[in-house]
């Protein structure tokens, strides 16, 4: 096995915003369970990891855009086990100025460090991606190589996902997750129990993802997707996000990311100080890392003459 079964620390969350609001809130540090393998990455990649060198894999593609945790941890994830990686990249425009690009964007100079070779596509084509004949194309190019879609989203992913949940987490009554591709929150969909409620948090705008998620799950029941906390979709930000996020993490030394965790948490609190939750209820947030994103944010934070995240 490649990753190893680990266990995440559970911290207890002390907020001013939900002082006297009668709910228990923790949040799961699966952050912290590899310096650059972090949070669900290393849940998604685990299996697949395991099945690329069963089948005799050498290669690893996946695809993202310019700032993606996924691309960064696959990088990582082959450097650590001698596989080679390629990432195919959403904007063509990158690969004019290849040099300039990596110099001022901190996931990719790190996948460029770690051994990633890149593949820039157009958006147009990137939307292919899933296509019989992109990937046939992609295979001609590169020779055989074991492919973990986008976002690290599939089968295996999910059963890794279950294993973030564990005995002790059987005491909380909501668990709550951010959504990307839906293969995390699938994962505790399928592991929690009877008595547990899940809530997801999308990044996205939209629900769409709701059809995704049912695609990996046993049940239609004890989950829900709430909309209200995307900010304006994938990657937007408002100054009242960053506020929050920075706040939060003076308060209780938890670092959030803003495009995941930040929205999570900020949804989560917002509940929690709308009442929503019954009195005495228990919930546990999973950090999902994701951290390697603030450099990229706080760069376009700067040339829009906005606060940076701490």
């Amino acid at each position: 096995m490649f990753l190893d079964n680990r266990l995440s620390r559970i911290q207890e969350i002390r907020f001013s915003e939900i002082t006297n609001k009668n709910v228990s809130l923790f949040i799961k540090r699966e952050d912290e369970l590899h310096p650059f393998i972090s949070g669900n990455k290393f849940r998604k990649l685990k299996y697949n990891l395991s099945e690329a060198k069963e089948l005799g894999k050498s290669i690893l593609l996946t695809f993202g855009g310019a700032f993606s945790n996924h691309i960064a941890a696959t990088a990582a994830a082959g450097f650590e086990f001698n596989f080679e990686t390629i990432g195919v990249i959403r904007g063509d425009e990158l690969a004019n100025n290849l040099d300039e690009v990596l110099k001022n964007n901190a996931t990719l100079k790190f996948a460029h460090q770690h051994g990633m070779k890149f593949h820039f596509v157009s958006r147009s084509d990137y939307r292919k991606k899933n296509s019989t004949k992109f990937i046939a194309n992609l295979n001609n190019e590169f020779g055989d190589f074991y492919l973990v879609p986008e976002g690290g989203t599939n089968n295996l992913a999910v059963k890794g996902c279950e294993e973030i949940l564990t005995k002790e987490d059987e005491k909380f009554d909501v668990i709550c997750s951010s959504i990307g591709t839906g293969g995390t929150i699938a994962g505790l969909i399928n592991a929690a129990k009877e008595h547990q409620n899940i809530i997801g948090f999308p990044a996205l705008k939209g629900d769409f993802l709701i059809n995704e998620i049912q695609n990996y799950v046993k049940t239609t029941k004890n989950w829900q997707v709430n909309t209200n906390y995307h900010f304006g979709g994938y990657a937007k930000i408002s100054e009242e996000l960053i506020t929050f996020i920075n706040k939060f993490k003076n308060e209780t030394g938890i670092p959030l990311d803003p495009i995941y965790t930040g929205k999570m948490m900020f949804g989560i609190v917002d509940l929690i100080k709308n009442e929503y939750f019954k009195t005495g209820t228990k919930i546990i947030a999973i950090h999902t890392g994701g951290l390697q994103g603030i450099k990229g944010m706080n760069a376009v934070l700067k040339k829009k003459n906005l606060p940076q995240i701490i």
